[in-house]
């Protein structure tokens, strides 16, 4: 009994451990980074599609990240049905990420830009107008969107390239202080 005691608080120390650094690798400032890196960067993809496919928990704006992260994973893929089979999962954890908070731009985000690159002919963007109209909404709130003065700049610089807006929704988007 005696010397099971130092054993009990080394197990619950590293327990403690264990579980404090898991959510450490889960802070939205540090996913952000993961996910511009991912989407560039083969290998940096697929550990960032290993990290998020540990999560188990059911905060929303970290659920559509693990939802990227399946994304980015059909962009490494070589094998069809894996590119398929990904965007899918993709496209199911961002609905269950919608649920859990429809009215933020930050998750619409994601899930635009993912929709945005699909191929049309696959039928999995059918998200882009009702996201679009939540981003413009959530920057046009801002600051109490939510989202920091970094990331309503990326995303209104974002929206504001190629074909994301019309004309209308682009003055709209200028008009935003950030």
């Amino acid at each position: 009994m005696k010397n099971s005691l130092p054993i009990l608080f080394v197990f619950l120390f590293l327990s403690f451990t264990a579980l404090a650094d898991k959510s450490k690798d889960y802070k939205l400032s540090v996913l952000r980074v993961q996910f511009l890196e991912a989407s560039k960067d083969s290998k940096a993809g697929r550990d960032f599609y290993k990290l998020m496919s540990e999560y188990e928990d059911n905060n929303p704006v970290v659920l559509a990240y693990k939802a990227v992260s399946e994304a980015i994973m059909a962009k490494h893929v070589w094998n069809p049905y894996m590119k398929m089979k990904h965007l899918q999962q993709s496209s199911e954890i961002f609905e269950e990420a919608v649920q859990l908070d429809a009215s933020s731009p930050e998750i619409r985000f994601l899930r635009f830009t993912v929709e945005h690159y699909v191929p049309r002919y696959l039928n999995l963007s059918k998200n882009l107008e009702a996201d679009k109209a939540k981003i413009i909404a959530g920057l046009e709130r801002h600051p109490k969107s939510g989202l920091s003065n970094e990331m309503a700049r990326d995303i209104r610089a974002f929206m504001l390239t190629k074909d994301h807006c019309t004309e209308q929704e682009k003055q709209r988007l200028k008009r935003i202080p950030i």
